[in-house]
């Protein structure tokens, strides 16, 4: 396709990926993003075996791996019983050498951006995207009521809550709350959880707890944990009311090893609240404007694949681009190449969430006392690996 003017509405993961690849293949390619100073939002991540993918692609990679944690297992117990509920081997037959790697935002933010900058994509920030023209040549409107230049074709990368977007989602009950600490790594707070794992303590259905490794955030020596905690919204209302202590306790009553991660929280604003929404927008593109990322579709966090669904938008978006000379054909051909891997990822996600996130009474025990044993059983490892890898089928047609 000859190049193309393409204009990128937000600088999050998706739209910085995107703004990589489409440079790198010559096309002219400008993002625009509300913050003065664009920045990550959220804490941290597991980039999976098909995102990393994606990383080598655009350059980003070693970068990423410089600065992120490699995991090779996740591993989930009962809070009460210690029964272990979850454990998945990201190389169960050490064949493959496959696994995650666990990275705070900022971090995985900054090797993208940095791809993004080399590759030449031009970017504007302080441009809060409000809008689009229905023109054949699109523009992006903006909260002053400015207009972009005429595009080719415009990306809308704004995430979940994207104003270009039709996508009416379902809000998910439970959220959580993060926060990123230091990994302790001397006495007397020392841990005894190993950098390669992210952990998990259930009680029920009703609470979630994880810690997750996350490497290193730009030129910082320190290494970081992200630490979650699963609630709903009046949960956090009764959080936010009651002394820091008092979920401390609570936490370190239901999982002892928090105790060192937590010494460092002494209030509420240290943590991150992040609630989630499940849908999927079955057209994503139209007449010269393509949403990706949370913009196009969300679920929870639940299998991990958030960032890594949106890398593999980004590529097969300048796939597409490259092979199709019109940019109609071509958004067609990215809706066929991303239609069967989403789809499956976001029916898996629909059916893991209530296990792990919910009121339920009989899901937990049916997770604990039919569902855990059967992941046992060949072949379901293999197929947890391979689900948590994000390739159970091919990523990209």
């Amino acid at each position: 396709m000859p190049p193309k003017q393409i204009g990128i509405a937000g600088a999050g993961i998706g739209g910085l990926a995107a703004a990589a690849a489409l440079s790198a293949d010559g096309h002219q390619v400008t993002v625009f993003d509300q913050f003065t100073t664009p920045a990550p939002v959220g804490s941290g991540l597991v980039i999976q075996p098909v995102g990393q993918d994606v990383l080598d692609l655009i350059g980003a990679g070693d970068m990423a791996r410089q600065m992120g944690q490699p995991i090779k297992r996740m591993l989930g117990h009962e809070s009460t019983s210690n029964r272990a509920i979850l454990d998945v081997t990201y190389d169960p037959k050490d064949s493959t050498g496959k696994y995650g790697l666990a990275m705070h935002r900022s971090a995985l933010f900054h090797a993208v951006l940095e791809a993004a900058q080399h590759a030449g994509a031009t970017l504007c920030p302080d441009h809060q995207v409000t809008g689009v023209t229905s023109a054949d040549k699109r523009q992006l409107i903006f909260e002053t009521g400015a207009k972009s230049p005429p595009f080719d074709l415009i990306v809308d990368a704004t995430g979940a809550k994207s104003p270009l977007s039709p996508l009416k989602a379902r809000a998910l009950p439970y959220g959580a709350i993060w926060g990123t600490v230091d990994w302790p790594m001397e006495l007397p707070v020392d841990t005894s959880l190993p950098l390669d794992l992210l952990s998990q303590r259930y009680h029920k259905a009703s609470t979630m707890i994880g810690i997750l490794p996350v490497g290193f955030l730009p030129n910082h020596q320190a290494r970081k944990a992200a630490l979650f905690w699963s609630l709903t919204q009046s949960d956090l209302e009764i959080w936010r009311s009651e002394p820091i202590e008092v979920w401390k306790t609570q936490a370190t009553t239901l999982w002892p090893a928090m105790a060192p991660f937590l010494e460092g929280i002494t209030d509420h604003t240290q943590m991150t609240t992040a609630f989630y929404s499940h849908g999927t927008l079955r057209t994503p593109a139209a007449n010269g404007l393509v949403h990706i990322g949370d913009a196009a579709h969300r679920a929870s966090p639940q299998l991990g694949q958030g960032a890594n669904m949106a890398l593999l938008d980004a590529w097969a978006l300048s796939l597409s681009l490259k092979e199709v000379p019109d940019i109609s054909d071509a958004l067609r051909r990215y809706t066929r190449m991303r239609r069967r891997h989403l789809w499956l990822y976001q029916l898996m996600s629909a059916a893991f969430t209530p296990l792990y996130q919910s009121d339920s009474r009989w899901l937990p025990r049916l997770r604990d006392h039919i569902l855990t044993p059967l992941s046992r059983i060949p072949p379901a490892p293999s197929v947890l690996s391979r689900l948590v890898c994000g390739d159970l089928i091919r990523p990209i047609r």
